[in-house]
């Protein structure tokens, strides 16, 4: 059965292939195309086991601030008893390809394709993929910013097929958004969501707001309006977005255009030096 969303294939292109691609990194913005997450860019991590992953935003002067984001590649067997060194990190999981085993707390979980976990700071919990083929999953990592009153969320697991799409005011449906917790709920100072346009479906004006963003496709092609430049994106690309970058879009192609999205929630600006 082939996977509704796409992910990165690995490999290596052919010397006879043009340098010319679509990648762009500027002060505002990034875009890494699927077609550049090959073999040679990957990394490895420390306590992980027959694992691989594409870093595909990290904390850096000049990029993303709040966030890391990596696309993990478990082989059979692969995995790790101890994936988190910080203490302080809270993260989401959501798998792209294959199916992998998610426990904490004393609990098994099983998260296949579109699985979806949240997981709190300080939470001891293990990732294995016990099955024939790999699993690759979308790590999204930020540093819980405690609040005044507030506790931190508890763990939970779901799945993309289990959320109905929230229809955009006034869009007839064609403009929507699975969100995996309740945006009232100030505990959470991340949200990391599924946005879905239909064919023809727009963001019909240049968002422009505090909210740094992740963006990877999952499904389909769409102009995006970025910044001063459009630039056309499918399934399999990644966009980061600084604060306060203009953005839009226009859907295209015959089939939903859908990403995944990370932006920064529920919290006061800091004043000064940024908080430890």
């Amino acid at each position: 059965m082939t996977s509704r969303y796409v992910a990165p294939e690995g490999g290596l292109p052919p010397q006879t292939q043009l340098l010319t691609g679509r990648a762009i990194f500027t002060e505002a913005y990034a875009v890494i195309p699927k077609g550049v997450m090959s073999d040679i860019v990957t990394s490895f991590f420390p306590g992980w086991e027959k694992t691989r992953g594409w870093v595909l935003a990290r904390p850096l002067s000049g990029f993303a601030e709040t966030f890391s984001q990596i696309i993990m590649e478990l082989s059979p067997g692969g995995g790790s008893d101890t994936p988190e060194p910080d203490t302080q990190a809270e993260c989401v999981v959501f798998v792209v390809e294959g199916a992998l085993e998610l426990s904490y707390d004393g609990m098994t979980h099983l998260l296949s394709e579109g699985g979806y976990a949240y997981l709190p700071p300080g939470l001891a919990y293990s990732v294995r993929n016990r099955h024939p083929k790999p699993a690759k999953f979308h790590w999204v990592r930020k540093r819980y910013e405690p609040a005044p009153g507030l506790n931190a969320p508890p763990a939970f697991v779901t799945s993309d097929r289990d959320h109905i799409p929230n229809a955009m005011p006034d869009t007839n449906g064609v403009w929507a958004t699975t969100r995996f917790v309740d945006p009232h709920d100030l505990r959470h100072d991340m949200h990391v969501n599924i946005v879905t346009f239909q064919p023809g479906g727009v963001i019909p004006f240049a968002e422009t707001h505090v909210m740094e963003h992740g963006l990877y496709v999952l499904e389909g092609k769409a102009v995006y309006r970025l910044n001063n430049d459009w630039v056309e994106v499918e399934a399999g690309d990644f966009m980061w977005l600084r604060a306060f970058c203009p953005q839009a879009c226009y859907a295209g192609g015959p089939g939903p255009f859908r990403y995944l999205l990370y932006k920064d929630v529920n919290r006061l600006p800091a004043l000064g030096a940024m908080r430890p």
